[in-house]
């Protein structure tokens, strides 16, 4: 089956697809069905061992007892998805080494989430990140916050499903459908059934599946072209290797200071405050193996990124000998990739085959995430508030359920995706766009403790119409000018979600034929500053409404859900300088350890919404030059 619609978006073909250059042999079949088989079969093992003394807590958390190196592999997974496998080795090949760079915003971006957001998480005994909004502000917010994600997560879950497939569609003539039903039944039946677990395990398998296909490719394609050292002289003489572009301007796609700097909010909020990624944290057996699961998760996104990177460039070194044929020269960028391996691998039967397992492991670890994420959502943020009488085996039956729910609308939005045609790109962007307004509502509430509830909704939606405003603005100027629906500054578009990362190559160059004023030049603003610019207005509309609204004057704040940035930047002072500010430190709470603290405070008080832990000073501190005491004191709600 073809699309016959043309689009930037990396998904549609601009080619011909009923014209097939490759096909699979008996052993490139026989090598991605097994991959198909061993994924249902980890996943499957774990749903069936223990069958029916299985709990919520194992089914959604994985019994909170993981260690470090698969929760790091699985985080890994669900930020590798296949879009990305396809999309980067298209970007560097079509415009070089500059976006390789991003690697510099991979340090803060996973030290910020280790020492600030996965031990105020953790110590809460949170399944959702987004119960986290209850404790600090109340139930509405929380409610947003879900639906906004379940909103985001659902746009993107039949794209993610249909992309690959199509691709491959386009260049092997492998079944669309076929495909698309296959992997979209595998993720569901292991994801339901097995819950976390299975998906954790899954992931580490899929995450060895694409290192190793990847690493195939760099291998047989550096050796045809005549090694790793003539690849790279041969792109430096074309001019693909970039140097630092210092060019502070936020409206160029991508400079130094875009990729190190504006990608640290997007991997903020991939890896700060994402329900899938959260969820792996949660399910470490202790908060010192989140963190170390957070920090093992750097070096083999470097190693990642290396990879991606260097396939672009041997692909690029491998046409200057062998060039494109005419259908190869017309094809959507997203194609490219998968030519190049059929052109590359197609007299090692096998080969081929490994490499499509390692592009639909990418699928598989990121919808299987985003299954078991929304599943979590709904039950813990959504149900389980409303219907708190629910036994073990009901909510046990009920998870399930969800999961085989959001794989059948998995599927449902994936033929939706087939028939969008150009809108496709809308959808996509749209999937961007929200991962920035939920970083901000996360960071109002954990950094600054004078906002209230009514600021957290008004800078929510302000946030949200900012994203739209640009995100649609930017689609519509395009298309009214008669190019393709997308930013004309954007060749990737990174979605967060668990989804992590997900770059989508767009067909259109970074460049245009003017230079763009006024609302246009608003629009032309890099997607890597998105997030940056999108979060930043949720908290300064936020902070406005909170202050206007008399702040949290007579309401209960819990110190446990505040992080205590100024007391943090007053202890690195000498001494002398420390007794000069006075100030309230929330840093005692927060190290105090959860046990300390009554059931309902860590967990049960969501359950059970009848009494609250508040700290209030001791009044013969309060006064003080000292940081204040701080009482636990239970309220009757």
């Amino acid at each position: 089956m073809s699309v016959g619609v043309s689009t930037s978006a990396p998904l549609l073909p601009a080619s011909d697809t009923n014209t097939v250059t490759s096909t699979f042999s008996l052993v490139d079949y026989v090598v991605f069905v097994l991959l198909l088989v061993l994924s249902l079969a980890i996943g499957l093992y774990h749903a069936f061992h223990g069958w029916g003394r299985h709990t919520v807590g194992q089914l959604l958390m994985a019994d909170r007892k993981m260690s470090c190196l698969p929760v790091a592999l699985s985080l890994l997974a669900t930020f590798q998805s296949a879009v990305a496998i396809l999309g980067v080795p298209s970007e560097i090949y079509r415009f070089g080494t500059q976006y390789w760079f991003l690697g510099c915003c991979y340090f803060l971006g996973l030290l910020i989430p280790a020492h600030i957001f996965i031990p105020v998480f953790y110590r809460l005994h949170l399944t959702s990140a987004y119960e986290y909004l209850e404790l600090r502000f109340n139930k509405a917010v929380r409610v947003c916050g879900t639906v906004t994600f379940i909103f985001q997560m659902v746009i993107y879950m039949g794209v993610v499903l249909y992309a690959p497939s199509l691709a491959l569609n386009a260049v092997t003539g492998f079944d669309l459908w076929l495909s698309v039903l296959t992997l979209g039944v595998v993720c569901t039946v292991y994801t339901a059934l097995g819950g976390l677990k299975a998906v954790i395990w899954t992931d580490v398998f899929q995450t060895l599946v694409m290192f190793l296909g990847q690493l195939v490719v760099i291998i047989v394609g550096s050796v045809k072209v005549g090694g790793l050292g003539h690849v790279w002289k041969v792109a430096s003489q074309h001019g693909r290797i970039s140097g630092i572009v210092l060019d502070p301007d936020p409206f160029v796609r991508h400079t130094f200071w875009t990729l190190a700097f504006g990608g640290v909010f997007m991997m903020l909020s991939l890896y700060g405050v994402n329900q899938a990624q959260v969820q792996r944290y949660l399910s470490s057996r202790t908060e010192k193996a989140a963190v170390l699961s957070c920090y093992a998760v750097f070096p083999c996104q470097q190693l990642v990124l290396c990879m991606s990177c260097l396939i672009g460039l041997v692909m690029f070194v491998y046409y200057q000998e062998y060039p494109m044929s005419t259908q190869q020269a017309q094809a959507a960028p997203d194609q490219f990739v998968l030519y190049f391996v059929m052109d590359l691998l197609k007299d090692l039967p096998g080969l081929p085959g490994l490499f499509v397992a390692c592009l639909f492991s990418g699928s598989l670890s990121t919808i299987s995430s985003a299954f078991n994420s929304l599943a979590t959502v709904t039950m813990e943020d959504l149900i389980r508030p409303w219907f708190p009488q629910f036994s073990e085996v009901q909510a046990i039956m009920l998870s399930r359920i969800l999961a085989f729910g959001y794989g059948l609308l998995c599927l449902g939005m994936a033929y939706i995706s087939s028939q969008m045609g150009p809108v496709l790109q809308a959808a996509l962007s749209i999937f961007g766009m929200v991962g920035g307004p939920l970083l901000g509502l996360f960071c109002l509430g954990m950094f600054f403790p004078c906002a209230n509830p009514s600021g957290a909704i008004v800078g929510l939606l302000a946030g949200l119409i900012m994203a739209f405003w640009i995100g649609i603005g930017s689609i519509v100027t395009n298309m009214a000018s008669g190019m393709a629906p997308s930013p004309p500054n954007i060749s990737s578009f990174s979605l967060p979600s668990n989804l992590t990362s997900v770059t989508m190559t767009t067909l259109m160059p970074s460049t245009t034929l003017s230079k763009p004023t006024g609302l246009q030049r608003l629009y032309s603003l890099s997607y890597l500053w998105y997030s940056a610019h999108n979060s930043t207005t949720v908290i300064v509309v936020g902070l406005i409404v909170s202050l206007l609204t008399g702040g949290m004057r007579g309401r209960t704040l819990n110190p446990r859900t505040i992080y205590p940035v100024l007391p943090k930047l007053i202890a690195l002072l000498p001494l002398s300088c420390q007794k000069r500010f006075h100030c309230i430190s929330y840093s005692q709470d927060l190290s105090v350890d959860t046990a300390t603290f009554p059931e309902k405070m860590s967990n049960g008080m969501l359950k059970n919404r009848d009494k609250e832990v508040m700290a209030v000073p001791e009044e013969s501190s309060a006064h003080q030059g000292n940081s204040p005491t701080f009482i636990l004191q239970e309220t009757s709600l």
